[in-house]
């Protein structure tokens, strides 16, 4: 609808996680070389964790793109966590193109302990992606776990990638998964964009899309601020604000996006609401930091004030 109007030749924001679409920041970068590196030298475990809209299923993408270029290597994709142990290793089974309908728990350890041998005896990759890993139960990581005994004396005969939201984290700290957690030989953390790289993601994306960079800026640097504010650097939110934002300018036959319209987006899906709250939290942090301070001086005044001690 605006492609035309903005001289782009696709949609810049579209929410689909498109690799085509990445833009690499440094700690993009280093998420997706640690899975990478993790699948390619055989680490065993690796795990990216980050919060909800950091791009983590794009980062999948782009990694899944990189393996379909690798002749050697097989993966299964998992996305629906909310599994029982069957019902995971007859998904993962059937991933892999092999038939695993009505078996047990053991038959099948034994279908994938000879499908990773032979698949190793040829020099061949074997990849278990889990997207949303936070949503495993405890019961299922150990599962997990245990897969990772399936090795030679030199290799790891399957490589295991989670992939999820902090509380992923939190459940791999606990007691019960230390064995799990010791296991892990790579980690890496999303983090939200600074105000700067979600400048370069805006303009990244919009070349991408066609943008001649030559041009005056469709959004321009207090406009970028407000998205930064509103999204808190969160590529998922920044997206959403900046496909909304260029219907807006279009309905308004504007060459730029204005802050006006970033407000008004912004109202619309109730961001504002959350940046308010936030702010909010911390005025009141302040606040406390500040009367505790004030509290201190006071003491601090007090006990200057009381006489000295007399002595004989």
């Amino acid at each position: 609808m605006y492609k035309a109007h903005f001289g782009l030749t696709r949609n810049p924001f579209d929410l689909t996680p498109d690799p085509r679409c990445f833009v690499s920041t440094e700690k993009h970068n280093e998420a997706l070389a640690a899975l990478y590196y993790g699948v390619r030298q055989h680490k065993g475990f690796v795990v990216v964790t980050g919060e909800v809209g950091t791009g983590k299923t794009l980062l999948l993408r782009c990694l899944l793109q990189l393996l379909k270029d690798s002749k050697d290597v097989a993966y299964a994709y998992v996305f629906n966590n909310r599994l029982s142990p069957n019902e995971f290793f007859q998904y993962v089974l059937a991933d892999f193109g092999i038939a695993a309908s009505a078996k047990n728990k053991a038959e099948l350890l034994l279908e994938v302990s000879h499908f990773l041998l032979s698949r190793e005896s040829r020099g061949l990759t074997t990849v278990l992606i889990i997207d949303e890993a936070h949503h495993l139960s405890a019961e299922l990581l150990e599962e997990i776990r245990l897969l990772s005994n399936l090795e030679t004396a030199e290799d790891k005969l399957l490589q295991i990638l989670l992939v999820g939201q902090p509380e992923l984290d939190e459940k791999l700290d606990s007691y019960d998964l230390r064995q799990l957690k010791q296991r892990i030989s790579l980690r890496a953390k999303l983090e939200p964009l600074s105000l700067e790289e979600t400048a370069e993601y805006i303009a990244e994306r919009l070349q991408k899309a066609g943008a001649e960079p030559q041009c005056d800026p469709i959004f321009p640097d207090e406009t970028i601020s407000l998205v930064y504010r509103y999204s808190g650097g969160l590529p998922r939110l920044i997206n959403t604000i900046c496909e909304n934002a260029l219907i807006g300018a279009y309905a308004r036959k504007l060459s730029a996006v204005t802050p006006d319209i970033i407000d008004d987006v912004a109202r619309e899906f109730r961001l504002n609401i959350l940046v308010q709250s936030e702010e909010r939290d911390a005025d009141v942090e302040r606040t406390t930091e500040m009367d505790e301070t004030f509290a201190d001086i006071l003491d601090m005044i007090s006990e200057m004030r009381k006489p000295a001690p007399i002595t004989h």
